[in-house]
């Protein structure tokens, strides 16, 4: 009898500590409100190819509702590049030299309060001490004050050669070159005067922001925020049903996985929080893919290039899990196809990191001008990820990485697969849009 009483104590004291460490269910109230018309201005201009310097490429190229909110693929190939995906090829001469050097990171949530630093190296954040409560990076200091990170993240795009401004062809690459972005003749500046060249654009936002007011890019970016603050809200997993009391919203095994998730596999160290990120930056011994973010080099060290600090060297932000089994492939570059072998690289880091199979990666099969796999041949670079590497080895039975994974499923809202409002059939400026096959 007394064996039975202990089994069953200890059984609720564990209950009762994985019930604290659950995070309180997600609301409406966790995001700042939208208006309805500036979503739908900023979807248009999410999908219109008008924002780019070659009036080739749009936001949607990359971070396409249908694709998970980004592009399904490791690197993805930007300004330059045709069609959708796995689909995107090059056509002709002038397509990219190189490929996009980090993934496409995934949109959900991220217009959530909490989320106060973008990118993965974290080079837009909220910070009262910047420049208008927000630090930017070097070149882009903001002109005026902008409403959310979110909305600082999309000024960026626009600004960059290989993704959406060009090299130098055409006014606004000219202008992305000589790192010209705020001021008269710059790449904010030229875009804006496109939009408002466009007469359903300038009647739009003269009808938001009034006659006589002067567009600047921070209105365009606090649109296409707006809009993927909108799109991309997803609080409707079957995970959110059973934080807010619905004990039969998780099948057993999912169950059995949210216990390894916040008990033995150590998950939650990191991934907490109501959207299973800690916003903080680690660094877990992903294999280098790509052409780095280095000048010439492969190297990609992560958060050191941000902060100058030796401790961030090849730490990257940690991303949120929301909808993980719709946004692969996984890891900054992309470095996983397969969900399961990201996690199970999680148990394991230094060994996954030494076998790695470069078939894990999802490239497109293009001639470029670099290297994919020129980190992963360099022994003193992998050393150097390894010797970097935060976390510790975890050992978990096949089964239970099969209960995570079943776990991670359940992180899933049925509405993210094909997004809310979704693409538009057209776009005020007229430019096609990139389409799946």
């Amino acid at each position: 009898m007394r064996l039975w009483v202990t089994v069953g104590i200890l059984s609720l004291q564990a209950s009762l500590s994985l019930a604290a460490d659950l995070p309180p269910p997600v609301t409406h109230a966790d995001f700042p409100p939208t208006d309805a018309d500036m979503v739908l201005l900023g979807r248009d201009l999410f999908f219109d190819p008008i924002l780019s310097g070659n009036r080739n490429i749009a936001c949607a190229t990359c971070h396409h509702p249908s694709l998970g909110s980004g592009d399904g693929m490791s690197l993805g190939l930007g300004e330059g590049a045709v069609a959708l995906g796995p689909d995107r090829r090059i056509e002709g001469a002038d397509g990219p030299r190189n490929r996009i050097p980090r993934n496409a990171p995934a949109l959900f949530n991220l217009g959530a309060y909490e989320f106060r630093v973008l990118f993965h190296d974290g080079r837009v954040e909220a910070d009262r001490d910047a420049g208008f409560g927000m630090r930017m990076p070097e070149n882009a200091a903001l002109e005026r004050p902008i409403a959310t990170p979110l909305a600082a993240q999309a000024m960026m795009p626009p600004t960059s050669a290989d993704e959406m401004a060009g090299l130098g062809d055409n006014p606004v690459g000219a202008a992305a070159a000589r790192n010209h972005f705020a001021g008269e003749g710059g790449v904010w500046d030229l875009l804006c005067k496109r939009i408002e060249a466009v007469p359903e654009y300038a009647d739009r936002f003269a009808a938001l922001l009034g006659p006589d007011r002067k567009l600047h890019f921070t209105d365009i970016a606090r649109a296409i925020a707006e809009f993927e603050a909108f799109e991309f809200q997803s609080i409707d997993s079957p995970f959110d049903e059973y934080l807010r009391g619905d004990e039969h919203a998780l099948t057993r095994s999912q169950k059995a996985g949210l216990e390894v998730f916040y008990g033995e596999g150590q998950c939650a160290t990191c991934h907490s929080g109501p959207f299973q990120t800690d916003h903080s930056f680690h660094a877990i011994g992903l294999p280098q893919l790509g052409p780095g973010k280095e000048a010439g080099s492969y190297a990609d060290k992560g958060r050191i290039a941000v902060t100058g600090a030796p401790e961030d060297r090849y730490r990257f932000r940690t991303p949120s899990l929301r909808n993980v089994t719709l946004t692969a492939p996984y890891g900054h570059n992309g470095a996983y196809a397969e969900l399961e072998a990201m996690v199970r690289h999680h148990l394991r880091p230094i060994r996954s990191l030494a076998q790695y199979d470069r078939n894990q990666a999802r490239l497109h099969d293009v001639a470029l001008n670099t290297d994919d796999w020129g980190a992963m041949s360099d022994m003193d670079e992998v050393m150097r990820i390894a010797e970097a590497t935060e976390i510790m080895p975890v050992d978990l039975s096949d089964q239970q990485v099969r209960d995570l994974l079943a776990f991670l499923a359940a992180l899933t809202d049925p509405a993210a697969v094909t997004g809310r409002l979704g693409a538009p059939t057209m776009v005020p400026s007229g430019l096609p849009l990139d389409t799946l096959r």
